[in-house]
């Protein structure tokens, strides 16, 4: 019987390993998997390279874990906001490393590496600063900056209700960068508000099918 539940966040969390690379999905706070992280807290595990949209919001998820100086780098579209400070302080003390990507070709980047492509072309950031040092071409009269895939060691995402074949559905913005996520990662770890029984899912509402997600375990709360 395939059964991916797991009882709990310090469970799903236990092999994440020094060094690794984990996207965490979320919006700034929306689809944050804030049970998720404040487990990868407790682990311990150590200079990691984080892929997210953001940097960190307040004191919470993501800028917990940078303020406990286990992030090594930083894959993000949005560094600074109002209530960035423990990215910022740990940024311009040289602790933590940025990779700044434009939010489209970051999305696009890791959708690549969920479709196995080898590499991509876009024009966003052509002539910029982040196309310094980057292959480029002409396609159909317009030029593009070749960018590689995102890949992950793991995954942590947020989604209402699954299953426990891993069978995801996503509750509104929440959703976000969660389905592509999954299945840009080697080791997909999903919190969700309640695991449901089989069959309960409406097939045409999931948006993360199970074979994309290794491990599911219930938080409660609304997602």
């Amino acid at each position: 019987m395939i059964d991916k539940s797991l009882a709990s966040c310090r469970d799903a969390v236990a092999d994440i390993h020094d060094g690794a690379t984990v996207m965490i999905g979320g919006f700034g706070t929306a689809g944050m998997p804030d049970e998720l992280i404040d487990a990868l807290i407790d682990q311990g595990a150590r200079a990691l390279t984080i892929v997210n949209n953001n940097a960190g919001n307040g004191d919470t998820g993501l800028a917990a874990l940078i303020a406990k100086k286990r992030v090594r780098k930083v894959v993000c579209s949005f560094p600074r906001q109002s209530d960035s400070h423990h990215f910022d302080a740990a940024f311009h003390a040289g602790e933590i490393e940025l990779e700044l990507v434009p939010q489209g070709n970051l999305a696009a980047r890791i959708q690549a590496a969920g479709a196995g492509l080898g590499a991509i072309f876009t024009p966003t950031g052509f002539g910029t600063e982040l196309a310094e040092g980057k292959e480029t071409r002409e396609i159909d009269g317009r030029q593009y900056v070749l960018e590689y895939p995102i890949r992950a060691d793991f995954a942590l995402v947020k989604a209402w209700q699954g299953d426990r074949w891993g069978n995801l559905v996503y509750r509104k913005a929440a959703r976000n960068f969660g389905p592509i996520m999954a299945m840009a990662a080697a080791t997909t770890i999903v919190q969700v508000a309640e695991v449901v029984e089989l069959g309960a899912l409406d097939p045409e509402h999931v948006v993360t099918p199970g074979i994309f997600v290794q491990r599911v375990v219930a938080v409660g709360g609304a997602h």
